[in-house]
């Protein structure tokens, strides 16, 4: 992405990108690199977001490594069948997911799953609560196209 697309950065928030590489940055662009533990990123990633919600974009392994942190609350699903392949596996792990919804985005299917936890552990927000102005929005870019 920060090698193809030779537009201007498209987000105003702090980005991380977990990668082993030098990757060119955009001019202006909050764009950090790291190669760091999930849980060093995640404290940073914490205290920029102010409260909102973290967004996790990548592949199967990042979000494993989040969740065997016990970082995951949830896992959106968003794929073309002609994305899938081989039948390489989603997720590199097994996680406990509880189906929430879904909906079709002409060719898509967009899946939106809680991360089962264990009692006592931290939940996601309630319905009403701030944070889920951003699910909502996603939410309806998926059901609506």
């Amino acid at each position: 992405m920060l090698r193809n697309d030779p537009g201007p950065w498209g987000y105003g928030q702090p980005t991380w990108v977990f990668t082993h590489r030098q990757l060119p940055i955009p001019e202006g662009a909050d764009i950090r690199l790291t190669s760091a533990d999930v849980r060093e990123v995640h404290a940073e990633m914490v205290v920029a977001a102010e409260g909102r919600d973290l967004w996790v974009v990548g592949g199967g392994d990042l979000a494993g490594q989040f969740a065997d942190a016990g970082l995951l609350d949830e896992v959106w699903v968003q794929f073309a069948p002609v994305t899938l392949g081989a039948g390489a596996p989603l997720l590199p792990r097994v996680l406990d997911l509880e189906l929430l919804e879904m909906a079709r985005n002409e060719n898509f299917l967009c899946g939106r799953y809680r991360v089962a936890r264990p009692a006592g552990t931290r939940t996601l927000p309630r319905e009403g609560d701030p944070r889920t102005m951003r699910r909502r929005l996603t939410r309806a870019r998926c059901a609506g196209g």
